[in-house]
């Protein structure tokens, strides 16, 4: 009788140790929008987590208040968030930015000082610049990360534009 259990738990343990993500495998690449010329893929590149995102209007013509839904389950404590963007074309670098996402003194969305295992979802407007994405295909690192500069998430995505 003892047999059963202790030979579904060596199992258990063999099964999560292979076929888990501590391993050389990656995410799966996730669609966050397709449509009207515009294409958005990203695979999370945390080593240990995936994540859920998701662009509501997807278009080449991007509107100052873009509407996006973002989940996951937090590995950290956010007192205060940052979020890094490196944007690259044909291997040469673009653009990088920094943006404060919570501070500890100024929270800016409801999720801002969640501490680890709770969940952080948010559906609702982000602000940007109104800009027409040029044609072409584009490499985005995304890392959002606590004040001790530990990853909250991390994606790397690639943006299609014809």
């Amino acid at each position: 009788m003892i047999r059963v259990p202790a030979t579904f738990f060596i199992w258990t343990l063999i099964a999560c140790s292979s076929g888990g993500h501590g391993g050389s495998e990656d995410w799966p690449v996730h669609r966050a929008c397709s449509s009207d010329g515009l294409e958005v893929l990203y695979r999370s590149c945390d080593p240990l987590q995936d994540f859920g995102l998701s662009i509501d209007q997807c278009s080449k013509q991007l509107k100052q208040n873009l509407n996006i839904r973002i989940g996951l389950i937090l590995r950290e404590d956010i007192r205060e968030l940052f979020l890094d963007i490196a944007l690259v074309t044909k291997g040469s670098p673009i653009l990088n930015f920094s943006y404060p996402v919570c501070e500890e003194d100024l929270p800016k969305f409801s999720f801002c000082g969640r501490r680890k295992g709770e969940q952080l979802y948010y559906a609702g407007p982000i602000n940007n610049l109104g800009v027409i994405i040029p044609t072409g295909e584009y490499q985005v690192l995304l890392e959002l990360y606590n004040e001790k500069r530990s990853t909250v998430a991390c994606a790397n995505a690639t943006v299609i534009c014809s």
